[in-house]
């Protein structure tokens, strides 16, 4: 990517920003407003654009690429500009800002006015005398409250119009099952079926837990008095709402509101999906296309103000699948707008990481399903499963590969696939540290050993090596299998370990097991799929190799010479990039080298002269 020719002259204004609270608001050559940000102290934020771009990830450095001018605005605090930043972004719809488009549309529930009213579910307020409760996100909810309503308190939900066709036909089956109170039938009085109509409004604004203890209290006081026939009504319609309750999954305990976040991501695609959980139960779901965003904090933090943005009702906890920067600033933010205390939460156990991971679940199916891989990841994970023996599928799967010449340099590459994906993040490199010399299976166990402590150490985190995998697939045979197996054992872990086969032609024949090999047809999926996992585990490990040997072998060349270590080595590496113009260079050319004396200079050009 070309850089941007106005660094130098961005740079030079970022530099005179006071070191105060502020909004910084990015432009293009046409003027347009392509980023808007908030920072604490605007100088140092604003310039960090502008420096080195090597530090930034691929999304920043799209934008700093198409900025041409820059402006800001000066507040009082930090606070003060998140707001603002919110407000801004909203209005302007920023390019490069994480947007999270409300193209779902509004869902209405509709009360027509007595007598005989009715409840139903619509997407638009009409000019009636109706009234309207709304307007609520995902027309699944509001037609599942609204068929919940009419059947607790048995309310009509056909065509029929009142009073016009009261009296003019037989009750349906509903009456009959006791899903509706049979008005057409005359079963019912004006007065009881407007009350009952009542109770239905009051259980969709307040939710079953608010009406259950209505109900309650209104059934004790009709039996305190004798009313025997309106309790049994009441006890009736408590058991309706328990009853309809109960058939909903129950997935957090208690009557707290909570907002799930997880976001699952490619290298170029992520997906932002959020649950809502009202009474203990889910009441909506909704996920988000993205940009892929390196930087998974800042993508959490631009994800939870622009949802918020959007009007949404705000619970009184909000649940996020990792750091969130500025997770103060927000939850400070999201009380003020509610009016009561938010908080933001990270579980790392219980059942709220329960839930949390089924988010990330449905983030992953959903981003899959956009990425058109969901079937193809599924399949060869189900195929590799059954064909390991496992007991579930191994969406995590880590693999090990050593890499050495002749005993020298031994290194180790981990790669790691996650939903039949390579899941470039979490690759891992080691350099063998315990002995010298030629030995494979200590290298695998040595290494194996490593990230097994680094879990121990890690694994509150939920992140990198606090993560375990479902899955370990060695480079070699029965061999490597037998040596890193009782390695996973001793730290009291059931980690499935295989090695992957190769045949005479460098390619994968079969996986090692326990008791022998287990064939791999050709014509399978899973076939290619452990054969990707190899050749790019081999080829990771070989890369870093050949970078440890070049930089050893430079190294050892050098620091044979007489008063040059391997500070002064990497100096002179770095002044002449290539040994070859260390090895043609005169001796005032070395000694203009910082760090290099003139002794020096003149020991390193005898050295090469006198081998030439």
């Amino acid at each position: 990517m070309p850089e941007n020719p106005k660094l130098p002259l961005l740079r030079k204004k970022a530099m005179k920003l006071p070191l105060t609270p502020g909004v910084y608001i990015m432009k293009n050559k046409d003027g347009k407003i392509i980023y808007i940000g908030k920072a604490k102290k605007l100088k140092n934020r604003v310039s960090q654009y502008f420096g080195s771009q090597n530090g930034h990830n691929t999304k920043v450095r799209k934008m700093v690429e198409n900025v041409d001018d820059f402006d800001y605005i000066l507040t009082d605090s930090e606070f003060e500009a998140l707001v603002l930043e919110c407000s801004l972004i909203k209005q302007n719809t920023p390019k490069y800002n994480i947007l999270l488009k409300d193209d779902k549309g509004y869902s209405y529930i509709k009360i027509t006015p007595n007598p005989w009213g009715r409840i139903s579910a619509c997407f638009r307020k009409d000019d009636d005398n109706a009234v309207y409760l709304g307007p609520y996100t995902g027309n699944f909810s509001v037609t599942n409250a609204v068929d919940q309503a009419r059947e607790i308190f048995r309310l009509p939900s056909c065509s029929k119009v009142f009073p016009r066709d009261i009296g003019k036909s037989r009750p349906c089956l509903n009456f009959f099952i006791s899903k509706c109170s049979g008005p057409c039938g005359k079963k019912i009085s004006q007065q009881e079926y407007e009350q009952n109509l009542s109770q239905a409004v009051e259980f969709l604004k307040g939710g079953s837990a608010n009406m259950v203890k209505q109900l309650t209290a209104e059934m004790e006081q009709a039996a305190e008095d004798l009313q025997f026939e309106k309790a049994a009504k009441l006890r009736d319609k408590i058991k309706s709402i328990e009853r309809i309750m109960s058939r909903q999954k129950v997935v957090i305990d208690g009557s707290v509101e909570e907002d799930v976040f997880s976001i699952v991501q490619s290298e170029e695609k992520a997906c932002l999906a959020v649950l809502s959980f009202r009474e203990g139960l889910l009441r909506s779901t909704e996920h988000f296309i993205l940009p892929a965003n390196e930087n998974l904090s800042e993508a959490r933090y631009e994800a939870i103000t622009s949802f918020y943005s959007m009007d949404r009702s705000i619970p009184a906890l909000v649940v996020v699948d990792g750091e969130v920067s500025d997770s103060e600033l927000i939850s400070q933010w999201l009380s003020e707008k509610k009016g009561r205390k938010v908080s933001l939460l990270h579980p790392k156990r219980g059942e709220k990481a329960k839930v949390m991971e089924m988010c990330l679940s449905n983030a992953a199916q959903k981003l899959g399903e956009h990425m058109g891989k969901t079937g193809t990841q599924t399949a060869v994970l189900d195929e590799l499963a059954k064909l390991l023996g496992l007991s579930k599928t191994p969406e995590y799967i880590e693999s090990y590969d050593i890499s050495h010449t002749g005993g020298s340099d031994n290194v180790a590459g981990m790669v790691v696939f996650k939903n039949a994906q390579p899941l470039r993040s979490a690759y891992r490199r080691f350099a063998i540290k315990g002995f010298d010399g030629q030995d494979d299976y200590g290298s695998m166990r040595e290494v194996i050993s490593r990230r097994l402590n680094r879990y121990m150490e890690e694994k509150e985190t939920g992140e990198g090596f606090g993560v375990l995998p479902d899955l370990i697939l060695l480079d070699g045979g029965q061999g490597q299998v037998n040596a890193v197996k009782p390695v996973v054992e001793a730290f009291g872990l059931d980690i499935p370990v295989f090695g992957m086969v190769k045949d005479s032609k460098h390619r994968t024949r079969a996986i090692a097991a326990d008791g022998g090999e287990i064939s791999i047809s050709s014509g399978r999926r899973v076939f290619t799929f452990v054969s990707t996992i190899q050749e790019e585990v081999h080829r990771f490990a070989i890369t870093y190799h050949k970078q440890k040997h070049t930089k050893s072998a430079i190294g050892t060349s050098l620091t044979k010479i007489e008063g040059i270590g391997e500070k002064k080595a990497a100096i002179l590496m770095k002044h002449f990039k290539t040994m070859s113009k260390i090895r043609t260079a005169s001796s005032d050319e070395l000694k203009s080298v910082s760090g290099i004396s003139e002794k020096d200079a003149r020991n390193i050009y005898a050295y090469f002269n006198t081998e030439r």
